[in-house]
């Protein structure tokens, strides 16, 4: 189930970039505030923050105009009053600020992020830590994979108790829909991306759960906790119990591992 939400996510976003911190040999990964300006032009109508999303963030804003909210192409003359309409709806307004005003601050997400980006760049040498970016959605997407880019939709991830939820969602789905889940959802979505199951299509359901499990075990490596729990995770770990000279890079790339 995850694993084909995923190819929906897969747009194309932003070119590659990470904030220095005062090492110049060494990155932080740090979210960035898309969201704010995004706000602050759907809340005032102020044109500077319009621009400045279109200047600073140009594939986000395509991304965001053109796949998540499927609103026109981001070159119609039209689009950015189209958007502009279509947040006024006082719901979308609620969104907007509830979002803003749980998501203040990030710095643990922050945090968790760098935690997990180093690890995961420890044992896969060759990855390439994201650029990643909050925005505000309507409901549609959690996280929106792209091109070494990952963007949060803060709209998804306001609590299970949040009373817009109890409308649209099971309370299955909303147990996913907190805080907590953003940085687990940033890995393991990230990962599918860079390691998918190859012939898909093709594939057993078993061995489509197979791969979830690993992802999801992997990203349980990552942040030093058991985050994920379910019978394919565990099925992975027994796995790698079992093969200790097993790498992540392997168990991420070989299709048809030995029985767990």
């Amino acid at each position: 189930m995850v694993y084909i939400a995923l190819a929906a996510l897969l747009f194309c976003a932003c070119e590659y970039r990470l904030r220095p911190t005062d090492d110049d040999s060494t990155h932080r990964i740090e979210v960035e505030r898309y969201d704010r300006l995004e706000s602050q032009y759907l809340t005032t109508g102020d044109y500077a923050a319009l621009q400045q999303m279109s200047t600073d963030y140009p594939m986000e804003t395509r991304t965001l105009i053109e796949n998540v909210l499927k609103l026109g192409s981001v070159d119609d003359s039209e689009i950015n009053s189209r958007v502009l309409a279509f947040f006024q709806d006082s719901t979308l307004q609620v969104l907007i600020s509830d979002a803003e005003a749980q998501y203040a601050n990030m710095d643990d997400i922050n945090s968790q992020l760098n935690i997990a980006f180093g690890w995961l760049t420890q044992q896969l040498p060759d990855i390439q830590p994201p650029v990643i970016y909050a925005q505000i959605g309507t409901l549609d997407y959690s996280i929106v994979v792209g091109d070494h880019s990952l963007g949060i939709s803060l709209d998804k991830y306001l609590g299970e108790d949040y009373p817009l939820y109890q409308k649209h969602f099971t309370a299955s789905q909303r147990k996913s829909m907190t805080r907590d889940n953003i940085v687990p959802d940033c890995i393991s979505f990230y990962l599918l991306s860079l390691y998918p199951l190859k012939d898909f299509d093709t594939r057993t359901q078993d061995e489509r759960d197979a791969h979830i499990g690993k992802v999801m075990w992997t990203t349980n490596q990552a942040l030093g906790k058991r985050f994920f729990k379910t019978a394919d995770v565990v099925r992975a770990e027994q796995y790698m119990k079992k093969h200790p000279t097993t790498s992540i890079q392997q168990l991420l790339t070989t299709p048809n591992l030995p029985k767990y």
